[in-house]
């Protein structure tokens, strides 16, 4: 008689179990809010559950083959690596990114408390559900049911659950560390899958994110006597014309961005403005515009950065040539030795991801997507995953894929759908059976 395979071994996942595990989870999601200094998340606490749910079928208690490691380098801030040992030496495969921590959620903005899952049909609901404690349970599950099973793989399965993704002011917490550390080198030796995205289908492509601030000096001066000032919310507005036609000129849509199937090309656009406040029959001083670039990944962050900043330099030296509103409008004010002035700066920038769709992972990972959900269809966007391009230029092979929804992502009123979840699992399943070929 055939031995069982190990989609019949594994099963279907365990509904009651993951709803149980996920309202824990969902319970303390107040307290792994993640926006310093005001909210530092406790991962621990998620931590505490998930090796509740696995530790009976772990080598620590005896009762099972899982080898669990609790890994903090900050106090109440831990990481867990649960590795089920395959057969074969260098044949591995890995579960990362299911992280921790959450954004931030207000109650009186929510339709229902954030922090208490409820149940809506085929809905669960809470901060955390799609984004991403719905996948930390997820992949515990996956887990448990491998320890529990036992099937005999070739393939080393390992699962990361890692602190600190949502916020990256306060490093080596999360996986930087992990890697740092090398913890993580032997992932490098099979495909690893990064479950933080959305909408069940592969997800190959991420935006790299420059967030920057232009300040714009002028001289404040009453309204109805405008020749005698230098107007900054004028400089600013021409001013920013100038920069995002050039960026657009020297960035233009990159072909690739076709093949990746790539939603928008890189843009660079305001999306904040203020000023000190003062009269409505007052020019002020200067002004501040900020905005952020998403870059596909086909363009370095760095060459932007560096050009955005000779945008502007070239301005500064000849502003007296920028377009003016008006006949009085100007930037330069000769008799007062006085000129309008532009300064850009720029906060911690990301790097976009392109996944390698000729790895094995690649195909695996559509293929399950195909058999479990009826039909793949990749895509890639331009928002932002922070960490994965540093684990890809260190020689990972990433995939990325997640089965939350991408309409409640750091949303209010967030959830995931459990039909959705079970899929997920399936696809997993899926993806260890393939690659025991």
């Amino acid at each position: 008689m055939a031995a069982p395979s190990v989609t019949q071994t594994v099963g279907d996942l365990n509904k009651d179990s993951f709803v149980t595990l996920l309202s824990k989870l969902i319970g303390e999601s107040k307290h792994v809010q993640n926006n310093p200094p005001d909210l530092i998340p406790e991962e621990d606490r998620i931590v505490g559950h998930v090796l509740d749910l696995l530790r009976p079928f772990s080598t620590a208690t005896g009762g099972g083959p899982l080898i669990i490691n609790h890994v903090t380098y900050k106090p109440n801030r831990g990481n867990l690596i649960v590795e089920y040992p395959g057969t074969q030496p260098g044949k591995i495969l890995s579960f990362v990114g299911m992280h921790m921590d959450v954004v931030t959620a207000n109650p009186s903005d929510w339709d229902f408390d954030p922090f208490t899952m409820s149940i809506e049909g085929d809905k669960l609901r809470g901060r955390g559900t799609t984004d991403c404690l719905g996948h930390v349970a997820l992949v515990a599950e996956l887990m448990k049911r491998l320890g529990e099973t036992k099937p005999q793989l070739k393939s080393t399965v390992v699962a990361v659950f890692i602190a600190s993704e949502e916020n990256s002011s306060i490093p080596g917490v999360g996986v930087d560390a992990l890697v740092k550390d090398g913890l993580l080198d032997k992932l490098k030796q099979g495909p690893l899958f990064w479950i933080d995205t959305a909408d069940k289908q592969p997800c190959i492509g991420t935006g790299g994110m420059i967030p920057w601030k232009l300040e714009v000096f002028g001289k404040l001066f009453h309204s109805g006597l405008a020749h005698k000032a230098i107007n900054p919310l004028e400089l600013a507005m021409e001013a920013l014309k100038v920069i995002q036609l050039r960026f657009y000129k020297d960035f233009p849509p990159h072909p690739k961005e076709q093949v990746y199937g790539y939603a928008t090309p890189s843009t660079m656009k305001p999306t904040q403005w203020s000023y000190p406040g003062g009269g409505i029959n007052q020019i002020p001083a200067d002004c501040t515009v900020c905005g952020d670039v998403r870059l596909t990944p086909f363009y370095d962050v760095n060459d932007v950065i560096k050009k955005l900043q000779e945008y502007v330099e070239e301005l500064n030296a000849n502003i007296e040539d920028v377009d003016t509103r008006g006949p009085v409008s100007k930037y330069v004010l000769p008799d007062e030795n006085l000129r309008g002035r532009l300064s850009i700066t720029f906060d911690e920038a990301l790097s976009g991801v392109a996944c390698n769709l000729d790895s094995r992972g690649y195909h695996v990972l559509c293929k399950a997507t195909k058999d479990v959900v009826g039909h793949v269809q990749p895509y890639s966007i331009t928002g932002s995953l922070p960490l994965i391009r540093e684990l890809q230029d260190e020689g990972f092979d990433v995939q990325t894929c997640g089965y939350g929804l991408m309409a409640t992502y750091h949303a209010k009123n967030e959830y995931c759908l459990l039909s959705d979840m079970c899929q997920g699992y399936g696809v997993f399943v899926s993806i260890i059976s393939q690659l025991e070929d």
